[in-house]
């Protein structure tokens, strides 16, 4: 997946479509203002979550930050690579990094997010 594939949430998620699933992980934005990510708790698969919905947690050097549900839909797979490794989203957000899979998603809210040129100007303000 490249930045232009996905669609992003003013939390600074990304999600992206892979395989029939959608992938979901932080942007590089995200894991840059945190730091150095030590521990990311993350939700349990054949949960169902709704958009906007808080469901997993990383913790940093700095801080710890909530993680929210970009779209509805269903836990399908989490990255347990993230447990022995969770600095691989500061090593690759948008690719090793990524936090969980999501299936029956509601596709008319992910065409309601951000695409990267949105997310980009978006950015612009953040700063």
């Amino acid at each position: 997946m490249t930045p232009d594939t996905l669609r992003y949430t003013e939390e600074h998620e990304w999600i992206g479509e892979l395989n029939g699933q959608y992938l979901v992980g932080i942007t590089d934005f995200a894991q840059s203002q945190l730091g150095d990510i030590t521990y990311i708790e993350l939700p349990d698969v054949d949960r169902q979550v709704e958009a906007g919905e808080e469901i997993a947690v990383v913790e940093s050097v700095k801080a710890a930050s909530d993680i929210y549900a970009p779209i509805s839909g269903k836990i399908a797979g989490i990255n347990g690579a993230l447990d022995a490794n969770p600095e691989l989203t500061n090593k690759d957000p948008l690719g090793e990094g990524w936090f969980f899979k999501m299936t029956d998603v509601d596709v008319t809210e992910l065409d309601a997010l951000m695409d990267v040129s949105a997310y980009r100007t978006y950015l612009e303000t953040c700063s």
